[in-house]
């Protein structure tokens, strides 16, 4: 079945509703596992005296492994298809997630950790690349906005784990948990398929020099540059301030599980964050919901870093949550948007690449302004000033995608004009 023929609404076609559940639930597994690291590094912290720097390392060696994934994965996808990277990239997570369990040295569990987010950061923009192909163009934002949801419902099961497992069973049991995936892997080979774009395109593989070579090429350049920008700066303030929010709750005076307990109350705005986003953004389109969103998320870091009473902490965190993520739904729907078919993947996964390295630094970065004695105040203004650079970046130089047909464009350029 060709593409055109396959445009039916994304909530009335079966097909489409599967795929998204499907590889939603894998999106959720991975929320899941980068959630519970969050909680893991606060309780490891107490367990085994670790140094703010050596939370800061744990914290972002996820997003080292993430960075590599991303490339890795997302060129293999445009040459041997989304459907079968997907799952060896699941697979590979739920297993080192499973390994960690045993980690008997920080060493050890760092090590793992890094595969773990190799098989995280691949199987993210492979996920994203597949759904935005498979559904029609008035759908397509929306429909990556609610894969991207998948990631909230992760988030707060990774933080339910946090609250109800680790204090009575230890933070072991937490990476035990994480390894389920690879039970759901097996499911995946014969729930979904790849896109039809992808199918009729394969004879039109390009060499990996190439495909990189397109996204950085004239047609390209500006789009390439605004979402590196973009990607960068919202993995930079997301992982610097959410993998180190309980931790942060810690400091700011409050018990282990009180600090689990906010941020789970914190997190429970993701899911109204991603609904309100999956509307605007065929309401009003990407950028809107791109420099809107994040706006409001970097006002809301300020807030947080400011906050002095118990109330204004969790309502800051509560609008932290909600924009911040919403602003995530926006980037996942907008970058494949940039890129036809024959080099899509490729082109969402070094932006997505190139993001982690800002996940590699903001929290390290967080690692070591604490362990130097900088207040939380000027550590939230940075991630201020990040967002607001993203927005900007976006604002002035981003193109609106919605509606637009990459492939069609394409195509079109080698059409003769009329005289």
């Amino acid at each position: 079945m060709s593409y055109a023929k396959g445009e039916a609404s994304l909530l009335r076609e079966p097909n489409q509703r599967k795929l998204l559940f499907s590889a939603g639930l894998s999106w959720l597994f991975d929320a899941m596992d980068v959630g519970i690291i969050s909680f893991i590094a606060a309780a490891l912290t107490l367990e085994w005296k670790l140094s703010a720097q050596q939370v800061g390392l744990l914290t972002a060696i996820n997003s080292v492994g993430m960075a590599v994934g991303a490339v890795v994965a997302g060129s293999l996808a445009d040459r041997y298809g989304r459907r079968s990277i997907l799952i060896w990239t699941l697979l590979i997570f739920s297993a080192a997630s499973g390994l960690s369990a045993v980690a008997a040295t920080f060493t050890v569990l760092c090590t793992l950790r890094f595969f773990t987010g190799f098989g995280l950061g691949g199987e993210l923009p492979v996920a994203s690349t597949l759904v935005s192909e498979s559904v029609a163009p008035r759908d397509r934002g929306r429909a990556v906005v609610l894969l991207e949801s998948f990631w909230a419902v992760g988030w707060i099961a990774s933080a339910l784990i946090a609250f109800f497992v680790i204090p009575h069973y230890g933070w072991r049991m937490a990476f035990v948990i994480g390894a389920l995936p690879a039970l759901y892997a097996l499911y995946l080979r014969r729930a979904i398929q790849d896109s039809p774009r992808y199918t009729e395109q394969q004879s039109r593989k390009l060499p990996f020099g190439e495909r990189v070579a397109s996204v950085w090429s004239a047609d390209h350049r500006r789009s390439t540059l605004t979402v590196w920008i973009l990607w960068f700066m919202v993995v930079f303030s997301y992982y610097g301030m959410f993998l180190w929010l309980p931790s942060v709750m810690v400091m700011k005076g409050f018990g282990l599980v009180k600090s689990f307990q906010y941020v789970l109350i914190m997190t429970l705005a993701q899911l109204p964050g991603y609904f309100t986003a999956a509307y605007c953004i065929e309401a009003f389109g990407r950028k809107f919901v791109l420099v809107t969103y994040l706006l409001l998320a970097a006002g809301s870091a300020l807030w947080f870093g400011n906050a002095a009473t118990e109330g204004s902490l969790i309502g800051a965190g509560i609008c932290l949550s909600f924009f911040n993520l919403g602003a995530w739904g926006g980037m996942y729907a907008y970058t494949p948007e940039l890129y036809p078919t024959a080099v899509r993947s490729t082109g969402v996964g070094l932006a997505a690449s190139f993001g982690r390295i800002g996940g590699i630094i903001g929290p390290y970065l967080v690692g070591l302004l604490v362990a130097r004695g900088t207040a939380i105040t000027a550590i939230f203004v940075i991630f201020f000033v990040a967002m607001v650079i993203g927005a900007m970046a976006v604002l002035f130089f981003g193109k609106e995608t919605k509606g637009m047909d990459p492939d069609r464009e394409v195509s079109n350029r080698f059409v003769p004009k009329r005289v």
